[in-house]
C-alpha cells in the first residue's frame, strides 16, 4: 500500500466549513446531491424501517433500535414540525429545510431536529440484515481507487467512528469525483460542505450504549463487518 494510505486523516466537516465556502451556486449544489428520503412537506411522518426491529440482532438488539427509532429518531420529526409549524419551513420537504438553516445561528434548533431526522432516516438505509462482506464490483473499483484497498477504507471509516470526540457521525462520501471518509459531530451532516452522502455511521451513545456499554470500538466493528449496506452506497454514488 502507497504511503498515502498508512494514516488516514479524517477530515471533521462542520457548519463553519459551509459558511467558509458557500454561496448560492455551493448551496444549490448540496441540495441536488441530497439523496432522496423524503419529499413530502410538513407535517413531516417518521418513515417506517425497512426492516423489522429484531432484524439487526445480535449486532444490534430489538431493544435498541426500538429506542433509537422510536424516542430518538421520533422525537427528531415531533420537535421539527413544532418547531417549523407556521414558519417559511412549514411546507419545505426536509432536505430544504436542511439547506435553507444550516450554518443560521438563529435557526440552530430546527437545524439540529431536520439534520438529525434525515440522518436517521439514512442510517437505517446504511445498514441491512445481513450485510457487511465485499461491496458491488463498481463501488468496490472507486474503494479501491481512493483508499487502496475495501480494508483500508473499512480501517478509516473505523478511525472516523472511534476517534468523533462525543456524539457525531461517521460517513463514506463523494467529494467530487472521488470517496473519502469524514466525520461530523452532534446533528452536522456532509451536505453542509457540499459533499454527498453514501452511507453513515451513527455514534451517538444512543445507537450503542445498551448493548456495548462504552465499547464503542466493538459496536463499529461489529456495523462494518455484518451491518453495513454497501448497495445502498453504490445507489447513492451515482
Amino acid at each position: 500500500m502507497s504511503p498515502e494510505h498508512d494514516a488516514p486523516v479524517i477530515p471533521d466537516v462542520t457548519r463553519r466549513q459551509f459558511l467558509a465556502a458557500a454561496g448560492g451556486a455551493a448551496l444549490a449544489a448540496a441540495l441536488v446531491s441530497l439523496p432522496r428520503l423524503s419529499q413530502a412537506a410538513a407535517p413531516h411522518v417518521l418513515p417506517p424501517l425497512p426492516y423489522a426491529e429484531d432484524a439487526l440482532a445480535p449486532v444490534i438488539s430489538a431493544n435498541t433500535l426500538g429506542f433509537h427509532y422510536g424516542k430518538h429518531h421520533k422525537a427528531y420529526v415531533d420537535n421539527l414540525n413544532k418547531l417549523i409549524t407556521g414558519t417559511e419551513y412549514a411546507d419545505l420537504p426536509l432536505e430544504k429545510i436542511v439547506a435553507e438553516v444550516a450554518g443560521k445561528p438563529d435557526k440552530i434548533a430546527i437545524f439540529n431536529n431536520a439534520a438529525q431526522a434525515w440522518n436517521h432516516t439514512f442510517l437505517w438505509r446504511s445498514l441491512r440484515p445481513p450485510g457487511g462482506g465485499a461491496p458491488p464490483a463498481a463501488l468496490q473499483a472507486k474503494i479501491e481507487a481512493a483508499f487502496g484497498s475495501l480494508e483500508a477504507c473499512k480501517k478509516e471509516l473505523t478511525a472516523a467512528a472511534t476517534t468523533q470526540f462525543g456524539s457525531g457521525w461517521a460517513w463514506l462520501v463523494r467529494d467530487g469525483d472521488r470517496l473519502k471518509v469524514v466525520k461530523t459531530g452532534n446533528a452536522d451532516l456532509p451536505l453542509t460542505a457540499t459533499m454527498k452522502p453514501l452511507l453513515t455511521i451513527d455514534v451517538w451513545e444512543h445507537a450503542y450504549y445498551l448493548d456495548y456499554q462504552n465499547r464503542r470500538a466493538d459496536y463499529v466493528a461489529a456495523v462494518l463487518d455484518k451491518l453495513v449496506n454497501w448497495e445502498f452506497a453504490l445507489e447513492n454514488l451515482g
